[in-house]
């Protein structure tokens, strides 16, 4: 993908990722600034997500570490390239493990 494509599909994924955490029913605020999203938790916890644009990756910064995230286009799926897992599936898990309730983001 090219770098206009990558950022109008990075766009659209922080727009999905905001409309999940609304529709998660968990007290989750967001802010997304300069396409940087972050999640803050009612614990004062937070998630941040963002993209790197010279990798053309999704960063995700959480309580349990840093992931990277590359778009595999076979899957049309952003995958973590440490463990495998897709973006909405680790982002749900963290999340949860955050907000110390199960939250859906898928």
């Amino acid at each position: 993908m090219n770098e206009a494509e990558f950022h109008q599909h990075v766009t659209r994924i922080l727009l999905r990722i905001e409309q999940a955490v609304e529709d998660s029913g968990v007290d989750i605020d967001f802010e997304n600034a300069a396409d940087i999203l972050t999640l803050e938790f009612t614990n004062g916890s937070k998630i941040i997500i963002n993209k790197q644009s010279a990798a053309h990756q999704i960063w995700v910064a959480a309580r349990a570490g840093g992931f990277h995230y590359s778009f595999d286009a076979a899957k049309n799926q952003w995958i973590n390239d440490q463990g495998g897992e897709e973006l909405f599936a680790q982002l749900s898990r963290l999340a949860s493990e955050q907000a110390g309730v199960r939250v859906s983001l898928a």
